[in-house]
């Protein structure tokens, strides 16, 4: 697919340097990266996010999660909360669902970068659909309107559960003489 034309007209009003990738369909960040073969934390993941009326754009790495405490801190929105799917498909009616690019000051909302994302050379983001990325520095996010600021945590992975030997599974005890 194509690049939709209001990312392609911020890009080249904006004069951002950048690369666009296509690749097969992808949903979630952790896929996009399996895909690309490239580490999850080049991945740039964004985020909207609401409280009230009020909204506001995350910018993270994809093998990190939003606190959000600590955004709301850097946002000063209370309680931010993450917005619905049908209110991203009516505010932002361009770009699909999950595939937003992370230009805030194209979308006139707030946007907030995470510093772990800041420190990598090269990122990998939306362009509006599944099939197509576009790869950029992540200081073009910043000059383009985004705040830098603290609020992402590692992943929190499943630990696998520990097997608990029981009567059932436990191996059987031969009786003598048997």
């Amino acid at each position: 697919m194509k690049i939709p034309a209001k990312l392609s007209k911020f890009l080249s009003t904006n004069k951002v340097k950048f690369e666009e990738i296509k690749h097969r369909q992808v949903f979630t960040g952790l896929d996009k990266a399996a895909t690309l073969k490239v580490k999850s934390s080049l991945i740039a993941k964004t985020l909207v996010m609401k409280s009230g009326k009020d909204l506001a754009m995350a910018i993270l790495a994809a093998n990190r999660n939003l606190n959000k405490k600590k955004f709301a801190k850097a946002s000063k929105l209370k309680n931010p909360d993450f917005v619905s799917e049908k209110l991203m498909k009516t505010k932002f009616k361009d770009f699909k669902v999950g595939a937003l690019p992370p230009f805030c000051q194209m979308f006139k909302i707030p946007g907030f970068i995470d510093r772990g994302l800041l420190k990598e050379k090269l990122v990998y983001a939306s362009a509006g659909n599944y099939e197509t990325s576009i790869r950029l520095s992540p200081k073009v996010l910043e000059k383009s309107g985004a705040t830098k600021a603290d609020f992402s945590e590692a992943k929190k992975m499943a630990k696998p559960k520990k097997r608990i030997a029981s009567s059932a599974n436990a191996p059987m005890k031969r009786k003598k003489g048997a």
